[in-house]
């Protein structure tokens, strides 16, 4: 871990009182959170190129054009699959499955063979040849098939002959977790399937004996143009406030995707109406689940220049979700959020970041971008980008169909924007 200098830490000490002070709600900030939530929600799925994405892009840019920025589209090419028939068949079980992307389909007759059972250490319970590999994934809060418990195994059961795989996704909802994947090439070498874990249990069964099954993965595949976008108000300083977030996904992306969506719009505003002595770039980037492929994009093309960027935040998944009362297999929303959101910042930040942030479960114990980074921040960290600062989180419906409006409270994404925009401010100043 790298440590701030006496000098630099005493240097950030000297504007923390006002850090603290500033980082209050505004009158009226709730219930306007509150809105851009529901609005964004109300778009439905977030796919890359979709109907949801694309219309939530629309309503970020005409807000943006209000407050006076000028607006910049660039196309982003990302894979889609119009799933026609996924599901998996064994006996008299069925179970509604979901296609991995890049997909590989299956064929109108699906994949048919025994099911044999790999465990969480990577076991086979029978050979491979001819089989359909059933999965069993650690449990965990996941996202991305990129991580190595999830991608070895199945290239490790397609390397010993598999005809394809289904995953069982073992994680805090007991729902099927869809995962990001490489947006430019397929991953693996035959068709992959995403099981919720409540559907298993006929399936583990039958996998004892190696009962044969059919995995069936039918529908159109192919790239889509999706866009990303960022506004510019250019006052001529040469001095770029930078301001990012994703708005693409999954599902509906309540939780994941919300809270950093309403903390852009209202940095936005508020910056449109007070930052005067600095050029202002909001970003919004699709294709952020094929791996940020749209941030990749935005940052080769449209992105102001590093040398000429004073700060640049990034607000990813995760911002501000619901955490949960869990009690005998049932779950219950809290107003408090999810502690597992994560604020990595350069290091000469980290002093003034865990004082504006005390209080903010989670994000009170800033890291620095030195030792940890993810998603579209780990793009703009290497690139160039300094200071910086970004947060990321996996949060307990994180990539599942649930998650919508009741992953959310505007109390608590308003009290994040406002300590976001604290920070921005103090970085700004002079």
């Amino acid at each position: 871990m790298l440590k701030p200098s006496r000098r630099s830490f005493l240097a950030a000490g000297a504007t923390l009182p006002a850090a603290s002070a500033l980082a209050k709600m505004q009158p009226g900030q709730e219930e306007r959170v509150a809105a851009d939530l529901a609005r964004y929600i109300g778009f439905g799925s977030k796919q890359a190129g979709g109907t949801g994405d694309n219309a939530a892009g629309e309503w970020l840019i005409a807000e943006l054009e209000q407050l006076g920025f000028k607006v910049e589209r660039q196309s982003v090419p990302t894979p889609f699959f119009e799933t026609q028939r996924a599901e998996l068949l064994c006996g008299d079980a069925r179970a509604a499955v979901w296609p991995q992307p890049i997909v590989m389909t299956t064929g109108p007759d699906g994949a048919t063979g025994p099911l044999v059972c790999i465990d969480v250490n990577g076991q086979a319970a029978g050979p491979l040849p001819g089989a359909l590999a059933l999965i069993e994934l650690p449990h965990g809060r996941w996202s991305s098939a990129l991580a190595k418990p999830i991608r070895e195994p199945i290239n490790a059961a397609f390397a010993a002959g598999a005809k394809a795989v289904v995953a069982i996704t073992n994680g805090p909802t007991g729902k099927v977790i869809a995962l990001n994947a490489d947006g430019r090439e397929p991953m693996f070498a035959g068709p992959v399937a995403l099981l919720a874990p409540d559907d298993a249990k006929p399936f583990r069964a039958a996998a004892i004996t190696r009962q044969p099954a059919t995995l069936h993965l039918q529908g159109q595949t192919g790239r889509r143009p999706a866009f990303n976008f960022i506004g510019r108000i250019d006052r001529g300083r040469k001095r770029w406030l930078a301001v990012s977030t994703p708005r693409s996904g999954w599902y509906i992306c309540a939780g994941e995707r919300g809270p950093g969506i309403a903390a852009w719009l209202w940095l936005a505003r508020w910056a449109s109406e007070t930052v005067k002595d600095h050029d202002l770039a909001f970003v919004c980037h699709s294709g952020h689940e094929y791996e940020n492929l749209g941030a990749s994009e935005a940052l080769k093309a449209i992105a102001p220049k590093p040398a000429e960027t004073r700060f640049w935040l990034h607000l990813g998944a995760n911002v501000a979700a619901r955490d949960w009362h869990e009690l005998l297999g049932k779950l219950r929303p809290l107003p408090s959020v999810d502690t597992q959101r994560f604020l990595s910042v350069s290091p000469d930040l980290l002093p003034v970041a865990r004082e504006v942030f005390a209080g903010h479960a989670g994000l009170e114990a800033a890291w620095t971008t030195d030792e940890i980074t993810a998603g579209e921040l780990t793009e703009i960290v290497g690139a160039g980008y300094a200071p910086a600062a970004g947060v990321f989180g996996i949060h307990r419906y994180h990539h599942v169909a649930e998650d919508d409006a009741r992953c959310v409270s505007a109390a608590s994404v308003a009290a994040t924007a406002a300590a976001f925009q604290c920070l921005v401010e103090t970085q700004i100043r002079g």
